[in-house]
């Protein structure tokens, strides 16, 4: 059955508008957080103006705490949701996301290592072990795919929240007995966009890019898969090589928003759905609508943890977490995902 929303008018209108909230929200994001300074000061400075710019504290809010995370959400809300839409696609199921299936974990489990054992210190560093520890999550994740085929989506969550209690387990067992590594992972494990500097972002964009680019080259074939593997096959499809990519994209994609921002969990689950419910068959545009909604609710997010207990702030992965895990729950108990799996 077609969508009601698959016209393109609909959908352009619906980029539009998710365009210029997502304008709205990066304004309202570089105008909130520490120190006494509007949009009109904010956009002053960034447009070069001198009394602006003869402003040192307002240099550094906005150089060091404020363009860095917004810039930061942008990065990690769209890598986490296209990371979601490939997973949900390569296993055929629209539960699918890297903080429901284990890969979170698996890349704590990752950069913990790195921690104790090889003092990781910087961005890349992080980058590196947490990308390691997300390659063994998605492993794990996509064989179990393999082996359980078309069964229950919910077999898949559970089998990823097994994962996540053996990763978690067995990073925390670690960190017991490392106290100054446990004090450097702690809050980076609960997810925040406190802290984010440009250096880092520099460092980890590029490899983000990677990803992207390659999620947009698997569209076609992740489509045509989706009629099953045999008409894939029969269409000329290497679905194993297909396969292989989702596992290199969605890795280097979760690693790169866990490494700048700590495991956040349901955001690329909520985006990803979201973006199927506007265009439910073509990839590309369903991957485009989900990095839209994921850069729109990490920003969202970001912009209520700052607020919600000035001059404090929650962890944004705590927000997500808490937000996130009634959507979900809500959307399981309405069957919100049967009609996801009628073409699958």
């Amino acid at each position: 059955m077609p969508s009601r929303f698959a016209s393109p008018d609909r959908h352009g209108r619906l980029a539009a508008v998710g365009g210029l909230v997502l304008l709205a929200l990066l304004a309202v994001s570089m105008s909130t957080g520490a120190g006494h300074y509007g949009a009109a000061d904010v956009l002053g400075y960034l447009l070069q103006r001198p009394a602006q710019l003869a402003d040192d504290k307002l240099a550094m809010v906005v150089d060091s705490l404020r363009l860095p995370r917004t810039l930061a959400a942008l990065l990690v809300g769209g890598s986490l949701a296209v990371a979601a839409s490939l997973l949900q696609s390569a296993t055929r199921n629209p539960l699918a996301e890297p903080g429901l299936l284990g890969i979170n974990y698996g890349a704590v489990l990752g950069l913990v290592i790195g921690l104790i054992w090889f003092g990781v210190e910087s961005t890349r560093g992080y980058l590196l072990w947490s990308g390691a520890g997300a390659l063994l999550g998605n492993l794990a994740v996509l064989t179990i795919g393999v082996m359980f085929g078309q069964a229950s989506p919910l077999k898949l969550v559970l089998a990823g929240v097994a994962l996540s209690a053996v990763f978690g387990g067995l990073a925390n067992f670690l960190l017991l007995s490392n106290r100054v590594a446990l004090e450097q992972f702690r809050y980076w494990n609960l997810g925040a966009l406190a802290g984010v500097d440009l250096g880092g972002l520099a460092t980890v964009a590029p490899v983000a890019l990677v990803g992207l680019a390659l999620a947009a080259i698997l569209c076609r074939q992740l489509t045509l898969m989706q009629m099953g593997d045999a008409q894939a096959r029969a269409l000329g499809i290497h679905t194993n090589r297909v396969r292989v990519g989702v596992l290199v994209a969605s890795t280097l994609l979760t690693a790169c928003a866990i490494s700048i921002a700590g495991p956040i969990g349901f955001l690329g689950f909520l985006a990803a759905y979201c973006a199927r419910a506007i265009e439910p068959v073509a990839l590309l545009r369903q991957m485009l609508f989900s990095i839209l909604f994921g850069m729109l609710f990490l920003l969202a997010a970001d912009i209520l943890a700052r607020w919600l207990l000035q001059p404090f702030e929650l962890p944004v992965g705590t927000l997500l977490a808490v937000l996130g895990a009634p959507a979900l729950i809500l959307i399981v108990l309405r069957g919100g995902f049967r009609s996801m799996l009628v073409a699958r």
